[in-house]
Protein backbone atom coordinates (compact mmCIF):
# COMPACT_ATOMS: atom_id res chain seq x y z
CA UNK A 1 0.00 0.00 0.00
CA UNK A 2 3.12 2.69 0.71
CA UNK A 3 4.51 1.53 -2.21
CA UNK A 4 1.77 2.02 -4.41
CA UNK A 5 1.11 5.56 -2.89
CA UNK A 6 4.45 6.43 -3.37
CA UNK A 7 4.67 5.63 -6.81
CA UNK A 8 7.30 2.57 -5.96
CA UNK A 9 7.93 -1.04 -6.36
CA UNK A 10 7.34 -2.80 -3.46
CA UNK A 11 10.19 -4.50 -1.60
CA UNK A 12 10.55 -7.12 0.84
CA UNK A 13 8.20 -6.33 4.49
CA UNK A 14 10.30 -6.80 7.84
CA UNK A 15 8.51 -7.62 10.82
CA UNK A 16 9.32 -7.25 14.57
CA UNK A 17 7.20 -8.42 17.31
CA UNK A 18 7.21 -6.69 20.87
CA UNK A 19 5.93 -8.94 23.86
CA UNK A 20 5.99 -12.09 22.26
CA UNK A 21 5.81 -15.57 24.78
CA UNK A 22 5.01 -18.92 24.03
CA UNK A 23 3.37 -20.85 27.02
CA UNK A 24 5.00 -24.27 27.73
CA UNK A 25 1.81 -26.16 26.90
CA UNK A 26 2.22 -24.73 23.41
CA UNK A 27 5.40 -25.85 22.88
CA UNK A 28 4.29 -29.07 21.07
CA UNK A 29 1.84 -27.11 18.88
CA UNK A 30 5.03 -24.99 17.97
CA UNK A 31 6.83 -27.89 16.93
CA UNK A 32 3.90 -29.52 14.90
CA UNK A 33 3.93 -25.89 12.69
CA UNK A 34 7.40 -25.41 12.81
CA UNK A 35 7.46 -28.88 10.56
CA UNK A 36 5.20 -28.00 8.18
CA UNK A 37 5.62 -27.67 4.60
CA UNK A 38 4.70 -24.26 3.21
CA UNK A 39 2.33 -25.18 0.28
CA UNK A 40 2.64 -22.35 -2.44
CA UNK A 41 3.82 -18.84 -2.08
CA UNK A 42 0.09 -16.39 -1.86
CA UNK A 43 0.68 -12.85 -3.18
CA UNK A 44 -1.37 -10.29 -2.41
CA UNK A 45 -3.40 -8.17 -5.02
CA UNK A 46 -4.34 -4.41 -4.65
CA UNK A 47 -6.79 -4.09 -6.92
CA UNK A 48 -7.57 -0.55 -7.26
CA UNK A 49 -5.72 2.63 -5.93
CA UNK A 50 -7.36 4.84 -4.12
CA UNK A 51 -6.25 8.77 -4.06
CA UNK A 52 -5.50 8.58 -0.31
CA UNK A 53 -3.52 5.86 2.07
CA UNK A 54 -6.47 5.94 4.66
CA UNK A 55 -9.32 5.36 1.13
CA UNK A 56 -8.68 1.72 0.80
CA UNK A 57 -11.40 -0.84 1.24
CA UNK A 58 -10.95 -4.90 1.91
CA UNK A 59 -12.45 -5.50 -1.25
CA UNK A 60 -9.47 -4.02 -2.96
CA UNK A 61 -7.01 -6.79 -1.96
CA UNK A 62 -7.44 -10.20 -3.33
CA UNK A 63 -5.38 -12.91 -1.75
CA UNK A 64 -3.80 -15.53 -4.77
CA UNK A 65 -2.72 -19.10 -4.25
CA UNK A 66 -3.03 -19.50 -0.82
CA UNK A 67 -3.78 -22.91 0.22
CA UNK A 68 -4.05 -23.02 3.97
CA UNK A 69 -3.11 -25.84 6.36
CA UNK A 70 -5.45 -27.69 9.01
CA UNK A 71 -6.04 -25.73 12.30
CA UNK A 72 -3.64 -26.29 15.10
CA UNK A 73 -6.06 -25.77 18.45
CA UNK A 74 -4.39 -24.18 21.31
CA UNK A 75 -5.59 -24.41 24.59
CA UNK A 76 -5.76 -21.40 26.70
CA UNK A 77 -3.36 -21.14 29.01
CA UNK A 78 -4.66 -20.35 33.00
Amino acid sequence: MLAQQCDLEPGEVIWQGGDVHLYLNHAPLVEEQLSRIPQGAPTLRINRQPSSIFDYRIEDFEVLDYSPQAHIAAPVAV
